[in-house]
C-alpha cells in the first residue's frame, strides 16, 4: 500500500514535470517570437529612414521622388 501511494506521487511528479516543461517551452517559442517581430520591425524602420535620407540627399524634388516611386510600384 504504501509502496503504491509512493509510485502514484512519483508518477504525479513526472506529470507535473512535463507540464512545466511544456508551458516553459511554449512561453520560451512567444518570447522568441515576439523578440524576432520587434527586430525586423527595428530593422525595417531603419531601411527606411536610410532610403528616404539617401532620397533627400539625391537632390530630386517631392514630386520626382514621387513620381519615381509610383513607377516603380505599379
Amino acid at each position: 500500500m504504501a509502496n503504491e501511494v509512493l509510485i502514484n506521487i512519483s508518477k504525479d511528479e513526472i506529470e507535473q514535470a512535463r507540464i512545466t516543461s511544456e508551458l516553459k517551452y511554449k512561453l520560451d517559442t512567444q518570447s522568441a517570437l515576439a523578440n524576432a517581430e520587434e527586430d525586423g520591425m527595428e530593422k525595417g524602420m531603419e531601411r527606411g529612414k536610410q532610403e528616404i535620407i539617401n532620397l533627400l540627399k539625391s537632390g530630386k524634388s517631392p514630386e520626382e521622388i514621387i513620381m519615381e516611386y509610383e513607377a516603380e510600384h505599379r
